[in-house]
């Protein structure tokens, strides 16, 4: 998807979903609960496909659920970034998070959702911001358990 926010598509989803006499459940499908996910191979409108699968089958309702950038969080990432990479202002993490200002406020990612026989489907929207958000976010929680296993190694070794 080329936009970078998603507010307009996702308008158009919820007047879709609507229309095809479908319920909106507002719920994220986390990544631990067993899922397909829906190859769209580029189509833009392969949510269309989706939802119209969802009615086909059967479904009473889709799960719904979306994610704007929230200045705030952001700024607490900035932080973090800032104390993984004190004293450098340059690093990589710093730049990027900085980066990601221009997004604030903006809609980066829509999840679709229907059970169908026990098996939840997903779709996913997103754009290229929201994917470097998530990327971020990961390289700073990775830092956070490296420094967190490194102190309780020096623990262990002090006993």
């Amino acid at each position: 998807m080329s936009t970078d926010n998603l507010l307009s598509l996702k308008d158009d989803m919820v007047a879709f979903i609507e229309g095809h006499g479908l319920h909106r459940l507002p719920g994220y499908v986390t990544e631990d609960i067993p899922s397909v996910l829906w190859e769209g191979r580029g189509n833009p409108d392969a949510w269309k496909d989706f939802v119209e699968m969802a009615k086909h089958v059967g479904a009473p309702f889709v799960t719904f659920s979306e994610m704007t950038l929230d200045r705030e969080e952001l700024d607490t990432v900035i932080e973090e970034a800032g104390e993984m990479n004190f004293p450098d202002e340059e690093a990589a993490e710093m730049v990027e998070a900085k980066w990601l200002r221009k997004y604030a406020g903006m809609l980066g990612y829509i999840q679709l959702g229907f059970i169908y026989e026990g098996i939840v489907f997903l779709h996913e929207t997103t754009t290229e911001w929201y994917e470097r958000y998530q990327s971020l976010l990961e390289n700073i929680e990775s830092f956070h358990d490296i420094v967190i296993d490194d102190t309780h190694s020096h623990d262990d070794e002090d006993e």
